[in-house]
């Protein structure tokens, strides 16, 4: 149903480091970039290599306020690409928000994990195959 998010970022250069290294665990790469240091109106977009965005995130002029409630969640090709995307976010510099494990008052092998990016954004990643 849904083509694309896209979230602001203040620190654009920051935002795109950070997404570089958590989404590589989970099989997603920057698929374009449109950075132009000191220039306004900057983005990038990730998504599976050789494919359009799924995620796109563009240089805004003030910091967007977090939403209870929302969050983008990407999905894991396995239970340890979560974890590893967990490490490779707060190594980043995200935050913690949950680590890795089974929730299972979302399903019993929902395996997920939950951070904050620079941002304030929150991610998760998440993984429902039994392993």
């Amino acid at each position: 149903m849904l083509h694309h998010i896209s979230i602001g970022a203040r620190d654009i250069e920051r935002a795109a480091r950070f997404y570089d290294a958590a989404l590589r665990p989970l099989g997603y790469v920057r698929v374009w970039a449109d950075l132009r240091p000191g220039e306004d109106g900057q983005a990038v977009g990730y998504g599976p290599a050789g494919s359009g965005d799924k995620l796109a995130v563009k240089q805004v002029p003030v910091s967007v306020p977090s939403m209870p409630g929302f969050h983008v969640a990407f999905a894991a090709p396995s239970r340890a690409a979560v974890s590893a995307f967990h490490e490779a976010a707060l190594a980043a510099g995200g935050t913690d928000n949950g680590a890795p494990g089974l929730r299972p008052q979302y399903g019993p092998n929902y395996f997920a994990a939950f951070v904050v990016d620079p941002e304030g954004h929150r991610i998760e990643a998440v993984c429902k195959s039994s392993e």
